[in-house]
């Protein structure tokens, strides 16, 4: 039995209360969560790869144009969470880095698209 100002009770103690501040997350909603953050940064990246095309860029600068979308993207997902990501996701990289190579195949193909048909055709 642990008395009070024994050492051995505060280690417990502490150890409860690391396990009681662990966040708890609805596995169905965090999923929900992480999709639509997918599917908006595609839906961006194709948007995004139209706009680059219609505007004539070419090499470099439709990467850096690519990845401020994305950047917009971040900060405008961050801020839908109203910045509290942790009621939402189970770390901030959800938000920052999740999703951003994954539609970049897209804007290629939708930036080189409209620039074809916009200033070659």
């Amino acid at each position: 039995m642990a008395v009070e100002g024994d050492p051995r009770a505060s280690a417990n103690k502490s150890l409860g209360d690391a396990v009681d501040d662990l966040p708890i997350f609805n596995v169905d909603n965090l999923q929900s969560n992480i999709k639509s953050i997918y599917y908006s940064r595609t839906f961006l990246s194709i948007i995004g790869g139209v706009i680059a095309g219609i505007w004539g860029f070419t090499g470099f600068t439709g990467f850096i144009f690519y990845f401020i979308v994305m950047a917009a993207a971040s900060l405008s997902l961050a801020a839908k969470a109203k910045f509290s990501v942790h009621a939402y996701f189970d770390s901030w990289s959800r938000i920052l880095v999740d999703g951003i190579f994954g539609g970049l195949m897209s804007f290629v193909l939708f930036w080189t698209f409209a620039y074809d048909i916009v200033h070659i055709f």
